[in-house]
Formats: structure tokens, C-alpha cells, sequence
């Protein structure tokens, strides 16, 4: 049995600690993704994300209840999808959340999209609040905002979002909107952090950084990530790979390795196209 590693905690700007890895939980449903989420949990993971959108979270819920462990224990965060902005429907949804999962509270809640042509994110984010105020999330963030999205957050509210969850990985490493992030103290956080299997994996310079440090690809881009100061949220079925990922914290990349995965980002590495100056998601 390998020897269960405590993941680190990052400190948010409104007080509240989360995980430095969580686990993701896009596609996992019904019996089959209660499974794969308990043994997440069993191996050591205190971190799950979810959405709204994802049809999971009375899955997330149960593997919650099933794993034995106290609600302060784990980190459960989801998110509002697009149809959903309207002050009124965004409370009821978020309130939907907490019953399909059979929770208290939510530890955070996102802004999936800011659907800029809807333009009705401020309103959602409006509702947010609120319920932050109504004790049903400790912590509220957006997921794919640009700065422009976020500084009007700002303006028309004066609450700024502890989390921006964005794509990121080594072919799309975000710098410009990493840096705003940090100078406005939101914690970045990686959505297909590995690139969803794609060929990043084959890629050269991540193959030789793996072959320098005896560990694999997937672990080379993690680390990586967590020493940009990012969250990444990987997705693993397998004990094996559950476990892998964790090993992250066992060792560290040297300023010139972290240099030649960075070089490594491109103009249009979108996995999907999904811009959010324009990309709207209902």
C-alpha cells in the first residue's frame, strides 16, 4: 500500500483554506461515478468539483455520505450554467444544488461562464452573494472569466471572486490572465489540466523533463501547475492514476524545467475553441 500523502492547503482571500490538488468530476455518474468518487475520497482527495451542468451532483453528494468522512473535511464546490443568470433562478438553482446533493452548503460556487452576449452575469454574481450571506456557500469565484468580466464584478458589486477556474495546461498556459488573477489575490485554477489526454502527453520537451525526473508526463505537468501557484483538478479513475497525482508534492521542477514547459503555450491552444469573449454555455 503506498504511503497516503497529505495534500497542502491554499489560503483564499475571504479566509477559507482549499486543497492545492482536487479531483474532477466531469462525466462521473450515477453508480459507477459514486464509485469512482468514494475511492477518490478513500485515497486521499478532499477536494471535488462539480456543476450544475454536469448532472453529477447527487452522485457527489452520495459518495460524500458514503465515504464516512465529516462535512469540514471536504472541499465540495459546483457551478451556475448560463440559463441560469436571472437573479431569482440563479438563487433557486443554487438551492437545487444543495438539495440534490444533500448538502448544508456548498464550500464553493462558481459562475460556470459570464455568457458575455446574455450580459446578465452581474445579476447571477448578485446571487451569489446573497446566498454566500445566507450561509448556503462559504466561498464564491466565477470559472472563465477574462479581467473584463471580472473588473466589472468589481465595479458593480465591489466583491472580487476568490477562484477564476479557467482552461490550462501546457499548450494554453494562460500567463496574462494568471497575473491578473494574482495582482487581484483570485487563486487560479486549472479545467483540463492535462490536456484531456491529448497529445500534449507525446509531447517531446514534457517526455525528456519526465525522463530527467524518473516521474511521469502527467506528474511533470501537474507540478508544474502547482508551482505557477494554480489548482489543477485532474480527473482519475484508476487507484493508480488517483494516487500518481498525488505524488506531485514528492518532488519539485528547477527554474529551467518550469521555463521549457512554459515555452510550450501557443496563440490559439484551446483545446475547443471555447473563448469566453464569446463562447456562451447554457
Amino acid at each position: 500500500m503506498t504511503q497516503q500523502i497529505k495534500i497542502p492547503s491554499l489560503k483564499l482571500h475571504d479566509g477559507h483554506q482549499i486543497p492545492a490538488l482536487g479531483f474532477g468530476t466531469y462525466t462521473l455518474k450515477g453508480k459507477a461515478g459514486v464509485d469512482v468518487m468514494l475511492r477518490a475520497l478513500n485515497n486521499g482527495y478532499r477536494l471535488l468539483d462539480s456543476a450544475f451542468n454536469y448532472e453529477n451532483e447527487g452522485a457527489v453528494g452520495e459518495a460524500f455520505r458514503q465515504s464516512g468522512l465529516e462535512r469540514k473535511e471536504v472541499f465540495i464546490s459546483s457551478k451556475l450554467p448560463g440559463r441560469r443568470h436571472p437573479y431569482k433562478q440563479a438563487m433557486e438553482t443554487i438551492e437545487e444544488s444543495l438539495y440534490r446533493m444533500q448538502l448544508d452548503y456548498l464550500d464553493l460556487y462558481l459562475i460556470h461562464w459570464p455568457n458575455p452576449k446574455q450580459g446578465l452575469y452581474v445579476e447571477a454574481w448578485q446571487a451569489l452573494i446573497e446566498a454566500q450571506k445566507q450561509g448556503l456557500i462559504k466561498s464564491i469565484g466565477v470559472s472563465n472569466f477574462l479581467p473584463e468580466h471580472i473588473d466589472t464584478l468589481k465595479r458593480e458589486t465591489g466583491i472580487l471572486p476568490v477562484i477564476n477556474q479557467v482552461e490550462l495546461h501546457p499548450y494554453f498556459n494562460q500567463a496574462a490572465q494568471r497575473q491578473y488573477d494574482q495582482s487581484k489575490q483570485i487563486l487560479t485554477m486549472a479545467w483540463s489540466p492535462l490536456g484531456r489526454g491529448s497529445e500534449v502527453i507525446k509531447n517531446d520537451v514534457l517526455q525528456q523533463i519526465a525522463q530527467e525526473l524518473n516521474y511521469s508526463v502527467q506528474q511533470v505537468i501537474l507540478r508544474w501547475q502547482h508551482q505557477l501557484g494554480v489548482i489543477p483538478i485532474p480527473k482519475a479513475s484508476s487507484d493508480k492514476n488517483q494516487l500518481a497525482n498525488q505524488e506531485i508534492f514528492n518532488f519539485s521542477l528547477s527554474d529551467e524545467q518550469m521555463q521549457r514547459i512554459t515555452q510550450l503555450t501557443r496563440a490559439d491552444g484551446r483545446l475547443a475553441n471555447q473563448n469566453p469573449a464569446v463562447y456562451e454555455e447554457f
